[in-house]
């Protein structure tokens, strides 16, 4: 399979598509999240990896308007409790670094370990393994690296502070996706029981319409994990709702749907999986 990931290998992106996919799989490269939606509906790849939140840094907003333009199908979610290394060439200490290059998410998550070393000078980059290969093959002094043990491996360099993040139990939230969506489900179609669902909707904008709909999950007894807003882009002041919900009944998840579409002006399954189980997340 080849599989789309946001950096290089090495990345968390890298970690979690071998945790989802398994270790022989090939990787398409990007710098930016923008790139992957591109790769999957031209069919240049077969899935891809996507970091949709943090404990620390919340929501990554921008991957949600992605996966609802170009209508993305969640097939997955990984958690990975991320540890945040700083690197740099062998030889090299703390005390001989000048300047930290990393992820701007990377650099949020270890302000902390940086509020006391004002002369070390924090520069944002686009991927945090990229930048530990850059610095092996650049072998350049004086810089260090924020990223995953396996970028340290990769390329060669030392970990002169380990676990640096702010919060020890600093987690990730990763979605799988692939292209388009499924056909309607069928509990034998995959392996593990789809039990969880992500859906967008955009309310009537009517005082109490979203008390109605939060109402009807209520007494459908749907748990619902996450309600993130989004604003509409072309509409100030509105609103798109993106929720995450355990499916335990799929007859009562399937009617509270069918009444939450009489309701709004947009209802859109953006995808029907296998949670993962966050109380037993990876380290990475």
């Amino acid at each position: 399979m080849k599989i789309a990931i946001q950096g290089i290998k090495g990345s968390f992106h890298h970690i979690v598509a071998n945790e989802f996919f398994g270790e022989h799989i090939e990787l398409a490269e990007c710098m930016s999240f923008t790139e992957i939606p591109e790769l999957l509906n031209n069919g240049e790849v077969d899935s891809a990896v996507m970091a949709i939140e943090n404990s620390i840094a919340g929501a990554i907003l921008p991957n949600y308007s992605l996966i609802d333009e170009f209508d993305l199908s969640i097939e997955g979610e990984v958690y990975i409790r991320v540890h945040h290394h700083l690197m740099a060439l062998k030889g090299q200490s703390l005390d001989d670094i000048k300047e930290v290059w990393s992820h701007p998410m990377a650099l949020l998550q270890c302000r902390k370990f940086f509020r006391n070393r004002p002369n070390i000078k924090l520069i944002e980059e686009k991927d945090t393994a990229e930048v530990a290969k850059r610095i092996n093959e650049n072998q350049l002094k004086g810089v260090a690296a924020i990223a995953s043990k396996m970028a340290a491996d990769l390329y060669d360099l030392d970990i002169i502070a380990d676990d640096i993040q702010t919060i020890s139990h600093n987690s990730t939230r990763f979605f799988v996706l692939k292209k388009g969506h499924d056909s309607p489900y069928h509990p034998s179609k995959v392996g593990s029981i789809k039990d969880k669902a992500s859906i967008k909707f955009i309310t009537k904008h009517d005082a109490g319409s979203l008390a109605e709909i939060l109402d009807i999950f209520g007494k459908h007894e749907i748990n619902l994990t996450k309600i993130q807003s989004l604003p509409i882009i072309d509409k100030p002041w509105n609103y798109a709702f993106f929720i995450d919900l355990v499916i335990d009944d799929f007859v009562l998840y399937k009617n509270a749907l069918h009444l939450i579409s009489k309701k709004v002006t947009e209802l859109k399954v953006l995808g029907e999986y296998h949670q993962n189980n966050k109380t037993n997340v990876e380290d990475c």
